[in-house]
């Protein structure tokens, strides 16, 4: 864009130029160069120079009205004048001789380029370009390097990949900064600067003076052509214009760029020098014009905001004496300062613009120092305006490429680098007001990630222009500009302010370049140390994160429907990942050692202060506010971030950095609620929000997000409680879940806060946090690579992955160097470690696969850990899917045959600093709510679910393996029970308390609960599970009050503990307070109808194992201690019987562990399980057990019921399957009982898949077969060569379809139609080599007036369907196969078949007199045409629909449009279309012989009957009914000779022998006799053996032929003369001898003379080689139109059994002596008078064409099958010629470039440079070279297309990586590999034309490709 304006610079658009120097001058531009060089050259150089800039200033005159040009109207005239810029041009020609010095510029260029030291290459591209980056050889992660420089490096066996580059980039090759010297390419490896000799300084010496007027030139034109934007039209427009007129120049200024080093040191000192910008831009001389110029660039200044310092001020950007950081003494205050007053103005407009109602500024005091950053600049040499220009101008790309070309000069970069940075602030001003925000990004980043990847330079900047303070102020500015007030807490006086993410900023991530850089320079490691020394950046960069604290609050909707879904989530998701966690984790990075103590200490500690305030501003004090939710928590997660690295890596005390309890309470909260509103999301009571809300909890634990945001938070509540007090944690999370109130022991209750629906999903909720919480080891004790393999099963037991989404879904590090880099080489290890791989499976027709991995047999067996799946499910259903895996495995493997429970997983034991969290386990609190819910569970109150019951084993079992001290009172505490007076249990242990038994407890229950009932004296019920309802007797219960646990509340006891820890002095920290009783304290709003109830339970933790064991086993005493038979088991407790397994195997586990932590616990499951219940007469089981044994038979019986079920649909289906696959056609069908016993009234009997009925097919109600009729070019593909043909990847390799059997049988037809009538060429070949009509069947039937119905109901199916029902597609009813017409089928019976085969003993001569007069009466057909039935009418649509099936072109080849002889030839050619595609369905050959599945499901016959009765409306004139010339001798042979002016008939010949047969048969009436079929093979095979002959005849040399003639004569009189082919063939040569045949041989002729000495055997080959085609057809349409099978042989034998199958060869032929075709002859008339007959034909011809007689007569017969093109090993080779091949048509290089797999043309996808008449060129391209079909491998995206009529579907790749998988789109980049077996699935369906049936996803591509 940028070179036009600096055209108008250099001597603007009117062509009259008074001043230029004197006319001679002007026309000798090169001597005067060579002049001024001269002068310039002496030592006493002032009047050259003087001379120099007076000429300069001449061309270069900037006094041209280019302000002009830029305003719009007078465009055009600027413009004008003598053509656009005829000035300019003329100054840039007076440059280049000046440069060159009165040379040639070319030369000079060749010259400059010699002494180019650059060992750099530089390369500059943009967006779109292909580039490679190279992890194995690259230092920083954005390396790349161009393809050039990739391919010359050595890169094998690197982690490489090819990318498009987003935002454009540059080559590292050769920069030992970024990348490591082994990868560099040969080019800039040699390459140092040693051996490059020094640069003539005469050279460059008119550079130096010409360049500096050149570029103050353009930065003139720049200032002229810049307006400020009004406020409310955008300028781009003008900007623009101004940067077209610019193009030649800074083209020009690109060009010098690439001459190499030399001339780059030269514009760098030009550039960077800061006296010549003194001397030209001051503005202060004379001229008036530059003066104005200086105005604009102050007045442009001005606008941007930014002052011009005049003063001398030393403003701590420029010169590096500002030392230290600017931020740092002064803390935050100043920094936010001048950033609410900026640029008020335009901030004005933009609010109001947004009209987002009240917005609160944050508005601090101002300081100086700081406005420096923001506000100030000053330009002292060239570079610094030219990027202020740069930046005005947004970022032209022409302008990027040449700031970025000169990067390789070192000085160059420095200083460009120390601009960059001082314009820092401008450019994101900009960028903040820019309308094409996106593309400015991308060449902002194009720019800074060239300069800050580089950590010498980085470190530089940072030390001497404080590029930390900068970026930091710049993003707080950035982000200031969208604060609103948080919701959070307290809405009314809340004083935090959060970014609001409904504006564009964050929208559209108009802050990610800043970010990008800001991380890319935190990559390096002495930049992130000043950043983590500096006190001052860490407070300010606090304070940015705490702009995210809190953003994007949910409030749940109670009511209504929201009624508006706002997306934003997407903007804060992004802006916290980007803006907080990634800078995080880049500072994380460099905290690995010891050593870096100091800096985690800094971080934690501004960390809390932030926080602390944070608390402070949302007025935040115990209780979060009900029903709201956000996700962002920066804060806590960098504190928590942090804590970790410190205990994992910097051994810190943990205790040192964490803050005082209350503190800690205050942390948990939030996370807390997060979890808790998690599972309320889950339990559907966010439904109300939409459907952002769950697509936030889905973000939220999402592989990219998890590390960032819900691991961190779990870790930060793990610290949390590893040091509050247990109690009160416990309590909290109850509370948060909502769920107290459904922890009581009575059956009902009331809750307060939760619907009943969602209770029991809130518990599992709360439960499965628990088991979570104290199960995860990611931050406390686990190792990297630990991790990664944790993390890698938990994916794989989901599903089985392909490599790439485990990559995906594995969340690494999100910073680069952290070592955990995907691809490598510990995750490969561990991927092998834990995975199996399977290699992609292809069955035609199944759908494709891709190479996936597996979880081993040993990894579901020790390593599945259900917690971790649970963690990083994004579906719940992920979770089931898993277990489903599992439960297979265990059946697979005979482990555990029913459905299992999620195994227990033994942890990495965790960190010491952690202990503490354990303490949770050990909780009286804890116990209480087991005991209750083990309680309920086993009572079967509602709302609990197997899932509750799981995690509640699952959390004792914790208990238990993390169980503290050994209990060593044991034997003391015999009287356990009864110690305890006041309270639930007596200790904090677990394992002690799981023994305690528990007689009564207190409970309030509504009034209408069961344990209240009167009357009942259930108190002496010996029922030990009956409950005590005694309210009636509250004396007694005075008494009974000792045993009695009170009521528990959960919440009371919280804020009890709350208290206490607020008010409590250190000293007490450790007692514990017992509630004393709480039941005074009731939920407010809770109805005061509550009684109290006491309940008797005499049960312990472990009773209530052992009955739940019971109930879950459905029989008494199920429990047995197996100690007591194998003492063993508590010496060596690790049993694999015990590891997998249900809850029953849980509970017995357990049980076994508890027995194993103490002997008492031992002696007291004895105990119980002795005292439990005899086994009961059944009339006493109690009536809960009665339930749930009751449903447990129900459900055992519905079990058997389903299989039962199963079973029998699946034996149906199966038996379906097999009838509907196997409908042959109808002949075979004939059901056997019928036949024997009736044979006079068989019928074929067809069903109609419709309406169910069946029946025969009749004329009244025909029915019809199911058929799909397509187009196909597949027979033309056949070449006659075996070589298979490439795809062209050079310029040489193109492909010319010459060879292909389309080709030579069209210029057969064209060279029999240049000599001969058309009517007799039309009947001497067959067509539809191309575009022939292919009909294909799935074998149903149905009535044709039920399809008519069927079609309509179709059309009237408002459903979107993959096919169009107005061009008659419809898919098969019964089998959903694609089809589009309905072939009748001809009403007869199959008996006629079995009469018309019997042999008969007629003569030869009786039946060609048969068939002749069968053939000559008209319309023989069994249904008189004239009646016009409903059979006939069908049979006429169906013609038509053939017809239609294909394109005009591939129909008409007569010379007479229309003609009848047309329609004759068109239709007798299907029916060779068909035989031959069947022919090629089978090999090619017939030698598998039998009824192939081809032949099921072939339709032929229908075929042939509608073919026939077609073909019989044209009967053919007797006269030139080829059957006479090939049975009679014709005696008139003169007559024909006479007429010389008509065209004579095609001889015989020369004509087709198989379209002969077809146009016999086709003639004769139907359905025909197997002797009259007979005949007419045999008569033909005559012809065809002397056709072999004859061509057998031409092909060999002279002296061969005349030693034939005169062997063959000798034989003539023998008796087999007539089948001898030595006779025969020496009469053929004797005859043609008479004619001109052989005359021109001469010399040209021998080159095709075949060199081979003709043996006996090869001839005999020849022959039987010449006629095997012919054979092979004739023996399919036997096989179709009688039914007998095709006998099955060895190739060699092929002609000897299709010829004796078919008749030919006399039935008493003995086999013995080698096989001679000659035997099958069977001569109608004396062989040697007919074929001296025919020959005679052909020498009247070549008495006139010699050439064209003997070419027809040597016909190719021998056709390889068709194929696809062959691809190259490796896609690469592929991509790289075609992806910048160029178009033909309007040679720019396409967009999306595709090549035809069957032709190799190169073609553009849905280009319209290529359209013709509205079709594309892709859709044109498969209509002519496939008839409709094409096959394109899309270049851009691997991937093949398929194009089939008016629809198009995706087929897949046929490129795999190393790991099986597709790249589509090549969007991973890895290497691709061609999968040999996709190919062959592709080339299989191209050639059985099953595209349409077995690919799925269809879609019409409206002629757009």
């Amino acid at each position: 864009m940028a070179a036009a304006a600096a055209a108008a610079a250099v001597g603007g658009p009117q062509p009259p130029q008074p001043e230029l120097p004197a006319p001679g001058l002007a026309l000798d531009k090169a001597a005067t160069a060579a002049h001024l060089k001269a002068a310039l050259s002496r030592p006493d150089n002032r009047a050259g120079a003087e001379e120099l800039q007076a000429l300069l200033e001449r061309v270069l005159s900037a006094e041209r009205p280019l302000t002009a040009a830029a305003d719009g109207e007078e465009a055009a005239v600027a413009g004008g004048g003598g053509g656009p810029g005829a000035a300019e041009e003329e100054a840039l020609e007076w440059c280049k001789c000046l440069l060159a010095g009165g040379g040639g510029y070319d030369e000079f260029c060749a010259a400059v380029r010699a002494y180019d030291p650059a060992a750099l290459c530089g390369l500059v591209w943009t967006a779109n370009f292909v580039a490679y980056r190279c992890r194995t050889c690259g230092i920083s992660p954005c390396m790349s390097l161009c393809a050039e420089c990739f391919h010359q490096g050595d890169h094998t066996g690197h982690d490489f990949n090819m990318f498009r580059s987003q935002a454009g980039g540059a080559c590292d090759c050769g920069d030992s900064n970024v990348m490591r010297e082994s990868g560099f390419c040969k080019r800039h490896q040699i390459k140092s600067s040693s051996n490059i000799p020094c640069v003539p300084k005469d050279l460059l010496m008119m550079s130096e003076f010409v360049l500096p007027r050149f570029i103050f030139c353009l930065i003139q034109y720049l200032r002229e052509g810049y307006n400020e934007p009004a406020a409310d039209v955008p300028s781009e427009k003008d900007l623009n214009k101004v940067l077209q007129l610019l193009e030649p120049q800074i083209s020009f200024l690109e060009d010098l760029t690439k001459m190499g080093g030399a001339m780059r040191s030269v514009l760098t000192q030009v550039l960077t020098n800061q006296q010549n910008y003194k001397d030209l831009t001051s503005g202060l001389g004379e001229n008036a014009c530059a003066k104005k110029s200086h105005e604009k660039y102050l007045i442009a200044l001005k606008s941007s905001g930014l002052t011009y310092p005049e003063d001398k001020l030393v403003y701590g950007i420029q010169e590096p004496s500002a030392g230290t950081s600017t931020l740092a003494a002064q803390g935050f205050a100043g920094a936010t300062g001048t950033l609410g007053q900026l640029d008020s103005s335009d901030e004005e407009d933009q609010d109001g613009s947004q009209g987002l109602g009240k917005r609160k500024r944050v508005k601090l005091s101002s300081s100086t120092k700081d406005q420096s950053i923001m506000d100030v600049l000053k330009h002292k040499s060239f570079l610094e305006e030219l990027l202020f220009w740069t930046i005005k101008y947004e970022f032209p790309q022409k302008m990027v490429t040449f700031l970025l070309n000169m990067l390789p000069d070192q000085e160059y970069k420095v200083a460009f680098t120390k601009t960059f940075v001082q314009h820092y602030a401008f450019i994101m001003k900009t960028l903040k007001k820019s309308h094409e925000s996106d593309t400015m990004s991308n060449r902002i980043v194009h720019i800074s990630v060239q300069l800050f990847s580089n950590e010498e330079l980085a470190r530089q900047v940072t030390e001497e222009c404080q590029l930390l303070d900068i970026m930091v102020t710049v993003l707080l500015y950035m982000m200031e500009s969208c604060l609103i007030k948080s919701e959070l807490q307290d809405e009314e006086n809340s004083l935090h302010v959060v970014v609001n993410c409904g504006e564009a900023l964050l929208k559209n991530n108009t802050y990610w370049p800043l970010v990008s850089d800001f991380i890319n320079i935190l990559s390096h490691q002495s930049v992130a140390k000043r950043f983590l020394e500096d006190h001052g950046l860490l407070v300010t960069w606090m304070n940015f994160v705490s702009f995210f604290q809190g953003m994007n609050l949910n409030k749940r909707e109670l009511n209504e429907h929201v009624e508006f879904e706002s997306q934003t989530y997407y903007a804060a998701f992004a802006a916290e990942l980007e803006a907080c966690a990634q800078p995080m984790w880049g500072l994380l990075s460099h905290c690995k050692v010891r050593e870096t103590q100091e800096y985690t200490r800094n971080v934690v500690r501004y960390c809390l202060e932030a926080l602390q305030d944070w608390f402070d501003a949302i007025n935040f004090v115990d209780e979060p506010a009900p029903n709201q939710v956000t996700f962002h928590l920066p804060l806590h997660r960098y504190y928590a971030m942090f804590l970790s690295k410190a205990v994992k890596c910097q051994e810190l005390d943990l205790d040192s950095v964490l803050p005082d309890q209350e503190m800690l309470m205050k942390l948990m909260i939030h996370p807390l609620q997060i979890q808790a509103s998690l599972a309320e999301i889950h339990s559907n009571m966010w439904v109300r929000n939409g459907l952002q809300i769950k697509g936030q909890a889905m973000t939220y634990v999402q592989s990219h997000f998890c590390n960032s945001m819900i691991d961190p938070d779990i870790y930060l509540l793990q610290v949390c409680a590893s040091r509050l007090d247990p109690d009160y944690f416990i309590s909290s999370v109850f509370e948060r879940f909502k769920v107290v109130d459904l922890l009581t022991m009575a059956s009902q209750h009331q809750n307060t806060v939760l619907d009943a629906e969602h209770e029991r999903s809130m518990l599992e909720g709360a439960l499965t946090f628990l088991v979570i919480l104290l199960s995860l080891r990611l931050h406390l004790g686990m190792s990297d690579d630990e991790i990664l393999r944790a993390e890698m099963v938990a994916q794989l037991c989901m599903n089985d992955r392909t490599h790439s989404s485990l990559l995906d879904l594995i969340p690494e590090n999100p910073n680069p160097k952290s070592g955990i880099i995907p691809g490598s080489y510990s995750f490969e290890s561990v991927l092998s470690a834990v995975a199996d791989f399977k290699a992609p499976v292809f069955e035609p027709g199944g759908s494709m696969q891709q190479g996936m991995y597996t979880p081993k047999a040993e990894v579901w067996d020790q390593e599945f850990d259900p917690v971790m799946v649970i963690l990083r499910t994004v579906y719940r259903r992920d979770v089931q899917s898993a277990m489903d895996r599992y439960t297979a495995f265990l059946k697979q493997s005979g482990k555990f045959p029913g459905n299992p429970w999620p195994p227990y997983k033994k942890r990495t034991p965790l960190h010491p600093s952690y202990k503490g969290l354990m303490r949770l386990l050990h909780c009286k609190t804890l116990h209480i709510v087991l005991f209750t819910l083990l309680y309920k569970i086993l009572m079967d109150h509602q709302n609990l679910s197997e899932h509750v019951l799981c995690m509640v084993l699952y959390l004792i079992e914790l208990g238990l393996e993390n169980s503290a001290e050994e209990e060593s009172d044991e034997e003391a505490s015999v009287c356990g029970p009864e110690r305890c007076h006041d309270s639930w249990f007596p200790g904090s242990n677990l394992v002690s308390n799981m023994r305690h038994f528990i007689n009564y407890v207190r409970v309030r229950v509504p009034e209408t609960a069961p344990e209240v009932k009167r009357d009942s004296l259930a108190s002496t019920s010996s029922d030990s599970l009956s409950s005590l309802q005694s309210s009636r007797r509250p004396k007694v219960l005075q008494r009974e009050n000792s045993g009695t646990a009170q009521v528990f509340s959960l919440v009371a006891e919280r804020r009890k503990k709350f208290q206490e820890i607020i008010n409590r002095s250190s000293s007490e920290a450790n007692q514990v307070v017992r509630p004393k009783t709480s039941s005074k304290w009731s939920a407010p709003g809770s109805a005061p109808q509550l009684t109290t109830a006491i309940l008797e339970i005499k049960e312990s933790i472990l009773s209530l194992l052992i009955k739940l064991h019971h109930k879950l086993s459905g029989k008494q005493n199920s429990y047995y201690p197996p100690w007591l038979d194998d003492i063993e088991i508590l010496i060596q407790p690790e049993i694999p019987k015990y590891n997998h397994g249900d809850g029953i195997t849980a509970i017995e586990r357990i049980l076994l562990k508890a027995a194993l932590q103490s002997r008492m616990n031992k002696r007291i499951i004895e105990e119980i399980c002795r005292k439990v219940t005899p086994p009961v007469p059944p009339k006493k089981i109690t009536a809960a057990e009665k339930k749930t044994l009751d449903k447990e038979e129900r459900r055992q019986k519905a079990r058997e019921r389903q299989q039962k079920l199963l079973a029998e649909f699946a034996s149906r289906q199966k038996s379906f399957m097999e009838t509907a696959m196997d409908v042959d056609s109808p002949e075979n069908d004939i059901p056997m009982e019928i036949t024997t016993a009736e044979p006079q009234v068989s019928e074929a009997v067809y069903d109609c898949v419709i309406c169910g009925q069946s029946g025969p097919s009749s004329e009244d109600r025909p029915t019809g077969l199911v058929v799909l009729l397509q187009a196909s070019s597949v027979l033309g593909q056949c070449r006659d060569n075996i070589e298979p043909k490439k795809l062209p990847i050079t310029e040489e390799e193109q492909i010319y379809p010459w060879d292909t059997c389309a080709a030579v049988h069209d210029v057969r037809l064209s060279l029999l139609q240049r000599y001969f009538k058309d009517s007799s060429c039309l009947l001497a070949v067959s067509i539809g080599w191309e575009g022939g009509v292919y009909v294909q069947t799935c074998g149903h039937t149905l009535h044709i007036d039920c399809h008519k119905s069927y079609m309509e109901s179709l059309r009237n199916d408002q459903v979107l369907q993959g096919f169009s029902v107005d061009k008659g597609e419809f898919t098969c009813p019964l089998c959903r196969q694609f089809a589009n017409s309905v072939l009748p089928c001809y009403p007869g019976s199959n008996v006629e078949s079995n009469l018309w085969q019997r042999p008969s003993n007629k003569s030869i001569q009786d039946l060609i007199k048969e068939v002749e007069e069968l053939q000559g009466r008209p319309g023989a057909f069994p249904v008189s045409i004239s009646s016009e039935t409903n059979l006939s009418k069908e049979m006429e649509s169906v013609m038509k629909d053939i017809k239609n099936t294909t394109q005009k072109k591939y129909r008409d080849y007569s010379k007479t449009p229309g003609s009848p002889d047309n329609d004759f030839l068109f239709m007798y050619s299907v029916a060779r279309t068909n035989l031959e595609l069947e022919l090629i369905h089978r090999g090619g050959n017939l030698c598998s012989g039998g009824a192939s599945t081809a032949g099921k499901r072939s339709c032929l016959n229908q075929l042939f009957h509608v073919l026939a009765l077609h073909m019989r409306l044209y009967s053919i004139d007797s006269e030139y009914n080829p059957w006479r010339k090939l049975t009679q001798l014709v005696e008139e042979v003169n007559s024909q000779q006479g007429n010389e002016e008509q065209q004579p008939e095609v001889p015989i010949l020369y004509h087709d022998v198989t379209s002969l047969l077809l146009i016999q048969i086709l003639m004769m009436p139907q359905p025909l006799r197997k002797d009259h079929f007979t005949c007419i093979v045999k008569v033909l095979f005559t012809l065809l053996y002397t056709q072999a002959l004859v061509a057998l005849s031409v092909k060999c040399n002279e002296e061969d032929r005349s030693a034939w003639k005169h062997t063959g004569a000798l034989k003539k009189n023998t008796c087999d003369a007539e089948k001898s082919y030595e006779v025969l063939l020496s009469f053929v040569i004797s005859e043609l001898s008479k004619g001109k045949l052989y005359h021109e041989e001469g010399t040209q002729e021998c080159a095709m003379v075949s060199p081979i000495a003709w043996s006996p055997e090869s001839m005999e080959k020849y022959l039987q080689d010449f006629c095997l085609p012919f054979l092979r057809i004739t023996s399919l349409l036997q096989h179709h139109l009688f039914g007998e099978d095709l006998p099955s042989c060895q190739e060699e034998e092929e002609f000897s059994i299709l010829s004796s199958c078919l008749g030919l060869l006399p039935t008493f032929y003995q086999t013995e002596h080698p096989f001679i075709s000659a035997s099958c002859l069977d001569w109608p008339v004396p062989a040697f008078d007919i074929i001296s007959q025919w020959c005679f034909e052909i020498n009247s011809f070549t008495e006139r064409h010699a050439e064209q007689g003997k070419a027809l007569l040597i016909q190719e017969s021998r056709w390889k099958l068709p194929h696809l093109l062959q691809l190259p090993e490796n896609y690469n080779t592929i991509f790289q010629y075609y992806h910048r091949k160029t178009c033909s048509v309007c040679t720019k290089v396409p967009k999306d470039p595709a090549v035809c797999l069957v032709c190799g043309t190169f073609v553009c996808l849905k280009g319209l440079c290529c359209k013709q008449q509205s079709y594309c060129e892709c859709v044109l391209h498969s209509q002519n070279c496939g008839a409709g079909t094409g096959i394109f491998l899309l270049i851009n995206a691997s991937v093949i297309i398929i194009i089939r009529g008016h629809r198009f579907c995706l087929w897949g790749s046929v490129y795999l990586d190393a790991h099986g998988e597709e790249d589509r789109d090549l969007r991973r980049g890895k290497p691709l590999y061609i999968c040999k077996e996709r190919y062959k699935v592709l080339e299989q369906q191209w050639i059985s034309h099953t595209f349409d049936h077995i690919n799925k996803r269809w879609g019409p591509h409206y002629n757009g490709l």
